[in-house]
């Protein structure tokens, strides 16, 4: 990924970055979890699950971002590396739109459909737990990857690039910013929908692992292409902030369209009894 040189350009753009990564399947399957049990054993912190979480993982995000700052002023990320995250996305993205459509698709009619992650099932058992450091504990560990290192090791290496550490921590900050807000939102709209668990629930939770599905398929097909196609790559430079804008909007869509169609689908109920 190619930052811009202008910092204001990258500061928003890093903030877009963290947004969209706290729209991340794994964020949403997790924060689910966390707070569907919060429910049953912790009712009035269950909503601040989310955001939890996302202290927890900034703060990581934080501290590798500070180390790589100050190890290095001229290291750049090796091409294999970026050739190696690009298919390592590509992959998960397209298994995780496969096993998402599949949740929506097999989910009995009378269930909400929870998101479906890869590091969500592999630390199912993390999820039951109620205290606040360990929530945040929960979402440090999972800071702990490929792609999340990756996307810290880059903007701290270009943020030396305009005047070092200080510099650095701006950035990380915006993106904990970016991934706090998205994540303490979805917590907040788990949390509601849960309480309701009506039918209304179950449908905005279907729309909205339907477009889970579609953005991973989306997002993986558009990265093969940018790595087919040079020309697709060259088009997409300068247009990060507008894509990454453009997923959080789509995502934020399907809340949005979720209610509606439930509501027609009550107001539709009403009028037939």
């Amino acid at each position: 990924m190619d930052l811009p040189n202008d910092w204001i350009a990258l500061l928003a753009l890093v903030f877009i970055l963290g947004a969209k990564h706290g729209l991340d399947a794994d964020h949403l399957a997790t924060i689910d979890g966390l707070t569907r049990y919060n429910l049953r054993f912790a009712p009035a912190r269950a909503r601040w699950c989310g955001s939890l979480f996302s202290l927890g993982h900034g703060a990581v995000v934080m501290l590798i971002a500070l180390g790589v700052g100050l190890v290095s002023t001229k290291w750049h990320v090796p091409e294999w590396m970026e050739d190696l995250g690009t298919w390592i996305s590509i992959s998960f993205l397209t298994l995780l739109g496969i096993l998402n459509l599949r949740a929506v698709l097999l989910a009995p009619a009378g269930d909400m459909v929870a998101t479906v992650g890869f590091k969500a099932g592999l630390l199912r058992r993390l999820q039951a737990t109620s205290h606040p450091l360990a929530i945040a504990a929960v979402g440090s560990l999972f800071a702990l990857s490929f792609d999340t290192m990756s996307q810290a090791a880059l903007f701290a290496v270009t943020a030396t690039q305009h005047g070092g550490v200080a510099h650095t921590l701006a950035l990380g900050l915006a993106f904990t910013i970016g991934m706090l807000l998205a994540d303490g939102a979805n917590g907040l709209w788990i949390a509601r929908l849960l309480r309701r668990a009506d039918h209304r629930a179950r449908i905005a939770s279907r729309v909205m692992g339907l477009m889970v599905a579609a953005i991973s398929f989306s997002v993986a097909a558009f990265g093969l292409a940018r790595w087919l196609r040079a020309d697709i790559s060259q088009w997409y430079e300068g247009k990060e902030l507008l894509v990454g804008a453009g997923v959080i909007v789509l995502l934020a869509a399907s809340f949005v369209l979720g209610n509606w169609l439930a509501r027609g689908s009550r107001l539709a109920g009403a009028a037939t009894h």
